[in-house]
């Protein structure tokens, strides 16, 4: 069983229980946060700004899926919008596309699929936020994610492409503590032969660089690093 530190909430909208009940129990396997609708009108109700995505039913009594999705693209509401159907041609998929949803797939479904598609749309969903974002504030720090640079005040702190990158993965989420191993897979990805004791030396430089603020990254020891804006 796979979880994220972070849950990703998941509001999935069809008035078939029993499909209800078998992806909830699967995706919440997954490490998701599940809440299920049985309606169109109760989505509305229920849909919040903690939700990163939305499973939808095409066809339900009331409102259609596909009109609950143009609602809110109307709204400007952007979360991702896969729909799940039992209708399958070329029209329908456009259809779908048409009012703003991100993905398709058609009833009878896996669900190794769904998995696969719900990361994939998420990791977009992610990707798209962070190219949106153009800079990170923590009190008087600024990470500038166009620039490459990182200010503490009115200090211009001279990172490496390395140590700049740490930094963003980092600080993208305080909340978490990342391993030596994920930050090699986050930052170092295909290069061969990198070690954790390469990770601990970048972290010690960065650290340095940082000089009174070093604190801003802390060393849960057996665990990993983290970005610990509190306080500074």
């Amino acid at each position: 069983m796979t979880h994220t530190s972070l849950s990703k909430k998941i509001l999935l909208v069809d008035d078939e229980p029993v499909i209800c009940e078998v992806l909830e129990f699967n995706l919440t396997n997954e490490g998701y946060e599940v809440e299920c609708a049985h309606s169109a009108e109760e989505a509305m109700k229920h849909l919040s700004h903690d939700h990163s995505l939305i499973l939808l039913d095409v066809m339900m009594g009331g409102m259609s899926g596909y009109k609950l999705a143009e609602l809110l693209r109307q709204k400007k509401n952007k979360i991702p919008i896969i729909f799940l159907t039992a209708k399958d041609s070329e029209n329908d998929m456009l259809t779908g596309f048409s009012v703003g949803g991100d993905d398709y797939i058609s009833k009878p479904f896996s669900i190794k699929e769904v998995v696969a598609r719900v990361k994939a749309v998420l990791k977009r969903s992610e990707q798209s936020a962070y190219n949106s974002k153009k800079q990170l504030e923590f009190n008087d720090i600024k990470i500038d994610l166009e620039l490459k640079e990182l200010t503490i005040g009115e200090r211009k702190i001279p990172l490496t492409k390395t140590e700049f990158e740490i930094t963003v993965l980092l600080s993208e989420s305080p909340d978490r503590i990342f391993s030596r191993n994920e930050i090699i897979d986050r930052v170092w990805k295909e290069a061969p032969y990198v070690t954790e004791r390469t990770v601990d030396v970048h972290i010690t430089r960065l650290r340095k660089k940082l000089g009174d603020k070093a604190s801003l990254i802390s060393n849960r020891a057996g665990f990993g690093y983290r970005f610990n804006p509190i306080n500074n």
